[in-house]
């Protein structure tokens, strides 16, 4: 497959290259826009703003020519779930205003923004090259098609004589020759229909514009399979935790067998448990056993047969299992370790990155290093263990990956502590437009040294918009009290609330000013 960014177009007198945009090309391309739609004004009027938000939001999308190093021609373009617009849409709703915030890596085709060459240049059939280029970009995405909105500037010549329905047809004749649908058409483009008040500054084209089409006939469609499809409408079951003594492993896994029994039961397709959930452990060790070496124990005797016993409940019972969090010990170092439990049979985890001053001071803990979101047959998840979800950036980066259910395992002791992980939880279920469920666990353990209290109310987080309850709340639990909460999800409306809401928190993200990036640890 052909790499457009490094595509070079063979020498002649020019010098030319096919590659993507990039931030210090704007003098250039401000140049050529100028000279080709300066006449329009309005939208039209390029900024560099606009020109940073394209590139930041789908670069891949912005392509150019350059000659001797100078950019004589440019093809912007991004992807769309073009159900969300359909074929009555504007210029302006379309590209939300030439921003491209209404880019959706996970849409189906590929949106034509715009081509413009520079006047001089219009002889070397520039165009065709960059239309070849954002075909290969749509077979590279495995899109459907690509569509765009077609100006038609000869129109206004014949505007008191026909329709612009008839004018096309002349123009499809070869009767009539139009500057740009003569082109499209020669470039393989079908006309689906016509586009009123399109481009309202467009008086040439009288705000008309054709609606182009090009099939991708190399697409392969995305199957949606009769058994195992992902589900749109999910049912999660948080499980609010009594800590008490026990006496034996199996009471414990006897007690967790109980909740994913009853939440099957209730067709749940997630069990989520609290943060160290297995710690009433630690009391069948001797009570003059330090905290940090009680610790250790827990995670060297108890980690690795608690995951096997899971793992089985979630094929058993059929149902996907976030098991709170973990003690790990691996090469003598600490961790505090999430694990997913697939239905399926399959595993996964995520580290706790951020460790508090009392995980560091009385276990030596280490914080992991990989952030990850997770496939499931019910969405995309992520998860972040209690004092992560106090840092947004992490809420963040998730989202960019797709997150559509952020869950939180927890644990805190008072309820100071407890509302900070309720507010930041909310905080991450609004501004990152996804669903967030905190988890955490109740009751006392009075023999055992610093996890002697718990408090803790568990809920379930949503966006806050008029498709969602009034207070961002679609359920909690009673404090205090050992329970199931059961909620139902409904993962269509985080889609239709991305471009629909009364505001839209993440696709009015400021990229030309800000971005929020991983950095690969050494």
């Amino acid at each position: 497959m052909t790499d457009i960014q490094d595509t070079v177009i063979p020498e002649s007198s020019h010098k030319l290259r096919l590659r993507q945009l990039r931030p210090q090309d704007f003098d250039d391309i401000k140049d050529v826009w100028q000279e080709v739609y300066g006449g329009l004004g309005g939208l039209f009027r390029l900024t560099k703003t606009k020109y940073r938000q394209q590139i930041a939001r789908f670069p891949e999308g912005q392509l150019c020519i350059e000659d001797n190093g100078k950019v004589v021609a440019a093809a912007l373009a991004m992807i769309v779930d073009y159900q969300a617009f359909g074929n009555k849409h504007t210029y302006s709703e379309i590209t939300d205003n030439c921003t491209l915030s209404t880019h959706d890596p996970q849409g189906d085709v590929l949106y034509g923004v715009d081509v413009f060459i520079k006047l001089e240049y219009r002889s070397m059939r520039l165009g065709r090259r960059l239309y070849d280029a954002r075909k290969e970009l749509c077979r590279r995405f495995n899109l459907k098609a690509i569509i765009a909105g077609g100006r038609i500037p000869s129109y206004l010549e014949h505007q008191a004589d026909m329709s612009p329905e008839e004018y096309i047809e002349k123009v499809k004749a070869k009767d009539f020759y139009d500057p740009v649908l003569s082109f499209q058409l020669s470039n393989d483009f079908e006309v689906q229909g016509v586009l009123q008040g399109y481009l309202p500054e467009d008086k040439e084209s009288a705000g008309f514009a054709t609606l182009l089409y090009w099939e991708n006939h190399d697409y392969q469609a995305r199957a949606r399979p009769l058994v195992g499809a992902q589900k749109i409408n999910v049912r999660i079951g948080t499980i609010q935790w009594q800590m008490r003594r026990l006496d034996s492993f199996d009471e414990l896994i006897q007690q967790i067998e109980y909740f994913i029994d009853t939440l099957a039961d209730y067709k749940a397709d997630f069990a989520v448990l609290p943060e160290l959930f297995n710690v009433p452990l630690m009391g069948q060790f001797p009570l003059d056993t330090p905290t940090a070496e009680a610790m250790r124990m827990l995670a060297s005797e108890y980690t690795a047969p608690i995951c096997e016993e899971i793992a089985r409940m979630a094929v058993h019972y059929n149902i996907n299992i976030i098991a709170g969090s973990l003690p790990q010990l691996e090469e003598g170092e600490m961790y505090n370790v999430s694990y997913l439990f697939r239905r399926d049979g399959t595993q996964d985890c995520q580290y706790k990155l951020h460790i508090t001053p009392t995980e560091h001071r009385l276990w030596n803990m280490k914080g992991g290093n990989k952030l990850k979101v997770f496939n499931t047959d019910a969405g995309k998840i992520g998860i972040l263990i209690c004092y992560d979800c106090e840092f947004p950036e992490l809420g963040r980066l998730l989202m960019d990956k797709g997150l559509q259910i952020l869950f939180i395992p927890f644990w805190t002791e008072t309820k100071n502590g407890y509302l900070r992980v309720r507010y930041c939880a909310q905080a991450r279920a609004i501004e990152n437009e996804c669903y967030v469920a905190i988890s955490g666990s109740v009751g006392n353990l009075p023999r055992l040294d610093n996890v002697n209290i718990q408090y803790a109310q568990s809920a379930v987080f949503t966006p806050s918009d008029f498709c969602f309850p009034h207070d961002s709340i679609l359920s909690e639990s009673t404090p205090n009290t050992e329970m199931l909460l059961i909620a139902d999800l409904e993962l269509e409306k985080l889609k239709q609330l991305r471009y629909e809401g009364g505001v839209r928190n993440y696709n009015d993200r400021r990229h030309e000013l800000y971005r929020v990036e991983w950095l690969e640890p050494d």
